[in-house]
């Protein structure tokens, strides 16, 4: 039998049954994806492939879990970003009072954006870069929210913080960045 040509359905039953041949073709198809996915958190590219690579673990040991009421990719992104942010706790004195210091207060007008400010000859990597110089709490909500596409619930969750903290910390982390940016 030829995994290859498999489509993903056929390829997750097949690794239920600790199909080998099946985990291997599921790695080559995601292993890139969550590779860029652990690297933008861990912001290191050795640790991001042993973090992709535990993730793939955790994944195939877990598969069994795995419902189908999402997408795949999904699932296992899911478990990738939590991978990703454990080990950044773990490997970088992470405090999570830096969460816990942002206020509650809602944020409901955008703040700072100037009429003059032309933000569109900005290329991709240089504001992937001035989100890398943010600190960590800006640095993660910005990656989650609009690289990543989690939305404030699901933010608040995996960072294990409040809704209305994680609104706050978006909305500062956007004004942080866009006066950063307005200085380039």
């Amino acid at each position: 039998m030829n995994v290859n040509q498999n489509n993903i359905e056929e390829l997750i039953l097949l690794c239920k049954q600790k199909n080998q041949k099946a985990q291997c073709e599921i790695y080559n198809r995601y292993a890139k994806a969550m590779y860029n996915v652990s690297h933008r958190i861990v912001k290191d590219s050795h640790f991001a492939e042993d973090v992709m690579q535990e993730s793939f673990l955790k994944a195939f040991t877990r598969i069994h879990d795995y419902k189908q009421k999402v997408a795949f990719g999904v699932w296992l992104k899911r478990i990738v970003v939590n991978c990703s942010i454990d080990f950044y706790k773990k490997n970088n004195h992470f405090k999570p009072e830096d969460f816990d210091a942002t206020l509650y207060k809602l944020e409901e007008t955008d703040i700072g954006i100037t009429e003059n400010t032309d933000f569109k000859d900005l290329k991709v990597k240089q504001i992937l870069d001035t989100i890398a110089l943010l600190k960590y709490n800006y640095r993660m909500v910005l990656t989650l929210f609009f690289i990543e596409g989690y939305d404030h619930e699901e933010i608040s969750e995996i960072l294990n913080i409040s809704y209305a903290n994680c609104r706050t910390a978006l909305s500062r982390a956007k004004d942080c960045l866009r006066k950063k940016l307005e200085e380039i």
